[in-house]
């Protein structure tokens, strides 16, 4: 029963992962600047559930501080994404 709740806690990651993969999908088979900004997004995503879930419930998403990692994976998306649109094609 304990590994079934520890499974279910795992759907921020989750949700995460799929939402890079899909950037990744994106940029490797259609724009490359677009691909950029759905996996920046995928990054800033991670970064509000961590912030808006608890320790318990944001799984594999809790490293740190809540603080610590909803800053670093905000400021991270940040930087994905100005990267993206201002490297010229």
């Amino acid at each position: 029963m304990a590994a079934e709740a520890q499974r279910r806690s795992q759907w921020p990651l989750a949700l995460s992962l799929l939402a890079a993969l899909t950037g990744l999908v994106v940029l490797w088979f259609y724009d490359w600047r677009n691909g950029v900004l759905v996996f920046a997004g995928a990054v800033g995503l991670a970064g509000l559930l961590r912030a808006a879930l608890t320790d318990t419930a944001a799984g594999l998403l809790h490293v740190r501080s809540r603080m610590f990692d909803t800053t670093f994976l905000l400021l991270t998306a940040a930087a994905i994404a100005v990267l993206g649109l201002i490297i010229p094609n």
